[in-house]
């Protein structure tokens, strides 16, 4: 499933094609996959998707995505665990896994923007203004990339459960999955099952900069291609090759050596060195 890294290099692939172009078409195959809003169901379900509008930015929070008109109304895309968006400069035969086509044209150029989702947990939701999108991402804890030691810290405070569990939680961090919960554990010392009300400050302040740092680097390798996921150009994302635990169960750690460990946290498969993640105890001089 496509976590924050991954979203964000779709953002940025995005801006890069659409922006400032008019949506002069806006097809749906399959409008089961669309959620309308008020006041957005009494429209024209074209019309909800953008048809006549230009394209003014590519929004991101956690794993989410928005593209937002420069009338304010907006798109999010959710991708759930198989769905792309896939730009064509030129047409091309569609799958039948294609649910959303828009046609976008910027002068003499056109542009086409696919939503493909296989096995359709991901989808769309149509707002009729930035607001109403703003209204309903608040829901969503703060964005993972960005968060605060102090934001952090007071979302964990009060909770009890393993902390594993809280970064998956998209209520109480917003874009973290499995991959870079994995990742960000390891990096700040923190054993997987610890629980949230064990932790110190000084705990918290690691695991922040960890988040940040994990996100950032994979971010700037263009995410994690692990399955089919590839930015809307189809370019893969090579941060897999960079991985310290995620997918390495029974390997050696890079740190000490020794095999990881493998279990389940929160229905996850989760992988952990059980020499270097054994914090909270707090050691002076340990890699964070």
């Amino acid at each position: 499933m496509p976590e924050l890294p991954e979203a964000e290099t779709i953002r940025r692939a995005l801006a890069r094609s659409i922006l400032g172009m008019r949506v002069v078409r806006a097809v749906v195959r399959r409008p089961d996959i669309v959620t309308l809003t008020e006041p957005e169901r009494r429209v024209r379900l074209p019309v909800a998707l953008l048809e006549g509008e230009t394209i003014e930015s590519i929004l991101r929070h956690g794993k989410q995505l928005a593209v937002v008109s420069r009338n304010g109304r907006a798109v999010g895309i959710r991708l759930g665990m198989t769905g792309s968006l896939i730009v064509r400069d030129r047409p091309t035969l569609l799958d039948r896994h294609d649910h959303v086509v828009w046609t976008l044209q910027d002068r003499d150029q056109s542009t086409r923007v696919i939503f493909r989702d296989p096995r359709r947990f991901g989808g769309l939701t149509c707002f009729p203004s930035r607001s109403d999108l703003n209204d309903a991402w608040r829901a969503l804890g703060p964005d993972a990339h960005t968060i605060s030691t102090g934001q952090l810290h007071r979302i964990l405070s009060g909770r009890r459960l393993p902390i594993k569990a809280a970064l998956l939680n998209q209520r109480v961090i917003a874009g973290v999955g499995n991959i870079y919960a994995d990742e960000s554990l390891h990096l700040s010392g923190l054993n997987p099952g610890i629980m949230t009300n064990d932790l110190q400050r000084e705990h918290v302040v690691r695991l922040a900069r960890a988040i940040r740092m994990v996100l950032s680097s994979a971010i700037r390798h263009h995410g994690s291609t692990i399955g089919s996921f590839s930015d809307p150009a189809g370019v893969k994302g090579n941060y897999q090759d960079r991985h310290r635990v995620y997918g390495r169960a029974g390997l050696p750690c890079h740190l000490c050596g020794k095999p990881l460990v493998q279990g389940v946290i929160a229905q996850r498969t989760t992988v952990y060195c059980g020499k270097c993640q054994t914090m909270p105890t707090l050691e002076p001089g340990s890699p964070a």
